[in-house]
């Protein structure tokens, strides 16, 4: 099988000989070569590619590597080809940060940590399809990036904007809103200030991100988080007259059944009319309040904590149900990106309106009848029933709230006051930064004004010897002048300095890596025919949202374009749980408590890392490291050795003479068929940990048995070899093969054997466990009763008792219920 010859120990397993070997042997052989057929099903699995940072990876990192790994491999051993590819996200600020400190090229250093990172994936023994490697920094791979843009472009799916965005001031660049909470903390400052940006629309994708989460088996929780974070409601824009003003404001209302209890209204401070409806007395503080919006970050304003900060315009607007003039405040938590700008309030059902009228001293009217105070703020759909809601037109006194709001919308609609609407809190993506090391955006602008696409792909980046942003908050492009400007037939022109975010090259990488290698287009439709969708992705949870948006979204729009053939790009998804510091904290190097992969794999070994990350416990649940624990798993590899090797053995013996042919005790036999079920099942359902101590309490009756038979112990090795391979390549060789234990094909189990002839029955009272029996499979009820009668401890427990029920679940319990 291979020019290495077996590796002799016969009193303690040698992990580092071992896992180098196999692992040379995986790399010349190309083990894990992703084969170009269609003979097979397929399965794609994938893990969400990192981001190659100078710090490497932690034992936290490996956990989802590590479940990925198991999948491929078993899946292959099932008689799936499998793909199970690897690459970098690359692109990104830390590595300009620290060129811009050292004056080192992004590149460099990217080049530098992705080696680290691979040296760490290829000890652990993943079996990745190296060929298949790809780096979003890759011109090969950009050009396609830069080429979906171009398609968002012509389809009008990108387009400019002046918007208010999150600027940071020491980085010059643009923060997404889930950045600046962790750059705040750092020190950086963060306000909000108006940038000319470029801006793609997934809100005209909304509602099918919204009805096609139907379609993938993702956890619930996901699911909710995309559908929250979308946001889409049904309710009413409702046009306010202003008393003094030509113009009216328009409000969106997701509850006008509510409408008489509206006694005030908030606009945001960006709103068009803030200034115009400051009266004369109030202007000064007008402005000054708005200057002092546009310094906080969307987060300082939104938090549900933050004490709440308004000015009052001096103007008032009529409601329409009731003619009554109401106030219009402007304050910051009111943003323009959701609805109109403006909120009607309603304080008696709603907790920060209640906060905000208690503070200013305004009216508080109920307009739902609840069995709590007012002061509770009841707003539950299901119990709204509307009270003091009547005018000399309409009344939805008393109504169920869907029918109050058909006949509030109805009424509203009639009068020309309103119109239902469907709107999504989901915001366009704005999708610049002020950098250099990122994917430039092939557009270049004309004097005239005119905007043209780039001709040739891929627009790569200029060699620069500075990094840090121009003096006008653009980014290091716009100080390369002989980058930065050109002329051809249709005039001069300036290129684009933004560049894209990194989120551009992680929206599609899943279809790059099907066919790598194409230099005519971004993917052979044949081979995404046969590969998509991915059938399981694994990955933090930190990404429940938006890179899982962005991706859909980009995926959506290939769809339209006839580029994909799948409506969603992944079929499963599966968020593994956190791995925490051994002080049961999360991991930081500011907390001194992380712990490098490459130490831990020194001490132990590939293997023992890989088996301990899954023991742990279940995958997605979130539990601490104990290095100490890795000291078990290590015993359980050296009883897997000693199958083989024991300090009795004679040297000049053959491993592979030491394997009987002697059939096996029939319990040993039934154990054997069990323990293959339960792993294929646990396996196929991520439940590695159980899968591990199934196969754990197997050699450990090997072991008490005294037995060496070869179907037994290479059975053994099949099932452990997705999770333990090096042991298990070294082992399969040492019993006579010559083919990797990885083309072995996972063994099947006789169903006759996996069912007990004998069951334990317990014996419950009032379903309380009482006691317990043994009695043949599928006995019937007769003989169950009649048994549990028979024990001594339920018999103590029904004396004076009258027995009202009996309940039989076959072969598990008999339940007695007595009074």
């Amino acid at each position: 099988m291979t020019e290495i010859s077996f590796i002799r120990n016969t009193m303690k397993y040698d992990f580092s000989k071992t896992e180098k070997k196999w692992q040379a042997y995986w790399q010349q052989q190309e083990s894990f070569k992703t084969a170009e057929t269609a003979d097979k099903p397929k399965y794609y699995v994938l893990d969400m590619f990192p981001y190659p940072s100078g710090s490497g990876l932690h034992v936290g990192h490996l956990e989802g590597y590590t479940a990925s790994d198991i999948t491929a491999r078993y899946k292959r051993s099932c008689g799936f080809n499998v793909l199970h590819p690897m690459g970098w996200d690359a692109f990104g600020l830390p590595a300009e940060q620290f060129a811009i400190k050292t004056g080192t090229h992004p590149r460099i250093t990217t080049e530098q940590n992705i080696r680290s990172f691979k040296e760490t994936l290829q000890a652990m023994g993943f079996s990745y399809d190296w060929s298949r490697e790809i780096n979003t920094t890759d011109p090969g791979y950009f050009k396609w990036t830069q080429w979906i843009f171009l398609r968002l472009y012509e389809m009008g799916l990108a387009y400019m904007s002046e918007v208010d965005v999150n600027w940071c001031e020491e980085l010059k660049t643009v923060l997404a809103n889930e950045e600046v909470e962790e750059k705040i903390a750092d020190g950086y400052t963060v306000i909000r200030r108006p940038l000319r940006q470029w801006v793609l629309k997934i809100t005209a994708y909304a509602e099918r991100l919204i009805a096609d989460l139907d379609e993938v088996d993702w956890p619930e929780n996901v699911k909710q988080m995309q559908r929250n974070w979308i946001g889409r409601s049904e309710g009413v824009e409702i046009d306010f007259e202003l008393r003094c003003h030509k113009s009216k404001l328009k409000v969106y209302t997701t509850r006008p059944d509510t409408l008489f209890g509206a006694t005030y209204l908030v606009i945001s401070p960006e709103h068009p009319l803030a200034e115009k409806l400051a009266t004369a007395p109030q202007l000064v503080a007008v402005k000054e309040y708005i200057r002092q919006a546009k310094l906080k970050t969307e987060l300082e304003r939104t938090g549900l904590q933050k004490e709440k900060t308004g000015v009052f315009t001096g103007s008032y607007a009529i409601n329409p149900a009731t003619n009554e003039p109401l106030p219009v405040w402007i304050s910051d938590f009111v943003l323009t990106s959701y609805g109109t700008g403006a909120i009607m309030s309603v304080p008696a059902h709603d907790q920060r309106d209640w906060e905000f009228a208690k503070q200013y001293n305004l009216p508080i009217i109920e307009v739902i009848k609840s069995p709590h105070n007012v002061e509770e703020k009841v707003f539950d759909e299901k119990n709204s029933i509307p009270v003091n809601s009547s005018n000399s037109e309409i009344s939805i006194d008393g109504l169920p709230f869907r029918e109050a709001f058909e006949c509030m919308a109805s009424w509203l609609e009639s009068k020309n006051l309103g119109a239902r609407k469907v709107n999504y809190k989901l915001r366009d993506w704005i999708f610049s930064r002020q950098r250099y090391w990122g994917e430039p955006i092939p557009i270049k602008h004309y004097e005239d004004g005119t905007l043209r696409t780039e001709t040739t792909l891929p627009l790569v980046l200029p060699e620069v010897e500075a990094y840090h942003p121009s003096s006008t908050g653009e980014s290091p492009l716009a100080n390369i002048a002989e980058w930065l400007l050109g002329s051809d037939e249709f005039g001069v022109f300036r290129r684009e300095t933004n560049t894209m975010p990194q989120w551009a090259g992680s929206c599609w990488y899943y279809l790059r890596f099907i066919d790598p290698a194409n230099t005519n287009a971004l993917i052979d439709p044949e081979k995404e025919r046969y590969w998509m969708n991915v059938d399981l992705y694994i990955g933090g949870a930190e990404h429940a949202v938006l890179h899982l948006l962005y991706a859909r979204f980009w995926h959506k729009v290939l769809f339209d374009l006839g580029v994909v053939s799948t409506r969603e790009p992944f079929r499963k998804l599966f968020n593994q749980g956190m791995i925490l510091g051994e002080d049961n904290e999360k991991m930081s190097k500011s907390r001194g408590n992380v712990i490098p992969a490459d130490h831990v794999l020194e001490r132990y070994g590939a293997d023992a890392v890989r088996l301990y990350e899954m023991f742990l416990g279940p995958l997605e649940q979130v539990k601490p490291w104990n290095t100490n624990g890795i000291e078990g798993i290590s015993r359980f590899l050296s009883k897997v050795w000693r199958l083989f090797h024991s300090d009795s053995d004679r040297d000049e013996e053959s491993p592979a003479a030491k394997l009987s042919e002697d059939p096996m005790p029939e319990e040993l036999l039934r154990k054997m068929h069990k323990t293959i079920r339960k792993v294929g099942e646990d396996t196929e359902n991520l439940k590695f940990n159980t899968a591990i101590s199934e196969m754990m309490v197997f050699v450990n009756e090997l072991h008490k048995a005294g037995c060496r038979n070869r179907e037994a112990v290479e059975t053994l090795l099949i099932l452990l070899a997705p999770y333990a391979p090096h042991i298990t390549e070294e082992l399969w060789e040492a019993a006579g093969h010559n083919s990797s234990i990885s083309k072995a094909p996972f063994p099947s189990y006789r169903p006759e054997l996996v069912e007990d002839s004998v069951l334990t029955i317990a014996v419950q009272i009032n379903g309380k466990l009482r006691g317990t029996f043994q009695a043949p499979a599928k006995s019937p009820k007769a003989l169950l009763l009649e048994e549990a009668l028979k024990v001594e401890s339920v018999i103590k427990f029904l004396e004076g008792k009258s027995i009202v029920r009996e309940i039989v679940v076959p072969d598990k319990l008999v339940n007695f219920a007595v009074k």
